[in-house]
């Protein structure tokens, strides 16, 4: 969890997953959003593959980019443990 936390703390890599949103898009796509070089987009991407926060898919000579969105359901249930609650007391 703690690999996840770093990868969105840096606001370049919360922007790709914003883009991602919207669905699976090439790594050109992705850098045409940016004023930074190919490799610093490429280094990013790593970071938030690393996470698991996303996921490639090959197709012929492209490589796509997708949320992987298991990832985010499991960070909100980890942080759903700290709220508190009804629902929490019933748990126990």
């Amino acid at each position: 969890m703690m690999e996840t936390f770093k990868a969105i703390g840096d606001p370049v890599r919360r922007e790709i997953l914003e883009l991602l949103k919207g669905g699976m898009m090439s790594a050109g796509d992705i850098a045409s959003h940016f004023d930074m070089t190919q490799a610093t987009v490429s280094y990013h991407l790593s970071q938030l593959k690393k996470a698991g926060l996303i996921y490639e898919n090959r197709e012929k000579n492209f490589i796509y980019y997708q949320l992987n969105t298991s990832v985010f359901e499991e960070i909100m249930l980890w942080c759903r443990g700290f709220m508190g609650g009804k629902d929490d007391e019933e748990d126990k």
